[in-house]
């Protein structure tokens, strides 16, 4: 026995009453044809902008080129014919370079093989071509020739000359007026020895061991013990000073009453030619 639903109230039967399709409006063909003429028109309006923007940009460009295309152009021509000089001078330096280190190693040749003469033309050449360092080093070495065959009045003129030239390099300098010194010491009165070395006599001077040892005895020959002293101290205390030096600076240092020891095992050891704590080992 079969019973039918009664439709709910507010609810229709889905059966009997059926939902009719939406249908959209399709617009009208003015309205259309309407919104197409406007995009046209706005395209058209653009590429205009366009070409105006563009035709002004054009137009200062060519004022820019008119004002300052000279110019700019003799820049460029001055950068490259700068340039090119600049390669030209960095060829020709090298060049120079290359011929004056063939000159000095010619003039080391002939000095090994004890051709002092043909040597000393040799770097007599490169002292008046070479570079500034090759001049320097190769004066040194002449007054060092001029030295060795006992010309010491002739080599220490030559030191002095490159001591005193402001052109060349100021190690190379430095080093002419110690061996300059060192070469005519015997002939000099101690103040000048002290006037030409004490500015070098100073700790941390790469010369300071050297120079600092001979302004010390020329202090000795003016009896003034009170600089020699310390000034020897000082040279025994240089951990970067030869070890003759040292060892001759602690001897002095003591005979003026100076004490230039500050630690003893490692002194002796020095003295004894051996590592230092080797003594205090050989002790126990």
């Amino acid at each position: 026995m079969s019973f039918a639903l009664p439709a709910l109230n507010g609810w229709p039967d889905t059966d009997q009453h059926q939902r009719k399709p939406s249908v959209a409006l399709t617009p009208s063909k003015p309205a259309a044809d309407a919104d197409k003429k406007a995009a046209r028109e706005a395209a058209q309006q653009d590429i205009l902008l366009r070409e105006v923007d563009e035709a002004v940009r054009q137009d200062e460009a060519a004022q820019f080129a008119q004002r300052y295309g000279r110019a700019i152009l003799a820049l460029l021509v001055v950068g490259l014919l700068a340039f090119g000089g600049w390669l030209f001078w960095k060829d020709h330096r090298e060049g120079q370079l290359e011929e004056g280190s063939e000159a000095f190693v010619t003039a080391l040749d002939e000095i090994q093989a004890g051709n002092a003469d043909a040597a000393d033309r040799e770097f007599a050449t490169v002292a008046g071509e070479g570079t500034p360092a090759a001049r320097a080093g190769a004066r040194i070495i002449r007054a060092g020739i001029a030295a060795q065959k006992g010309d010491t009045e002739q080599a220490a003129e030559m030191y002095f000359a490159l001591a005193d030239d402001g052109d060349a390099p100021q190690a190379y300098r430095d080093l002419a007026a110690i061996r300059g010194v060192a070469a005519r010491y015997d002939a000099m009165q101690p103040q000048a020895v002290i006037d030409r070395l004490k500015p070098l006599a100073t700790p941390g001077n790469p010369w300071f061991a050297s120079a600092a040892e001979m302004v010390a005895m020329a202090y000795l020959e003016q009896d003034k013990r009170d600089l020699a002293g310390p000034l020897f101290a000082a040279i025994a205390k240089d951990e970067e000073a030869p070890q003759s030096i040292r060892a001759r600076a602690r001897q002095m240092s003591g005979l003026l009453g100076v004490d230039a020891i500050d630690n003893v095992e490692e002194t002796l050891a020095e003295a004894g030619g051996q590592e230092p704590g080797a003594t205090a080992s050989a002790a126990q």
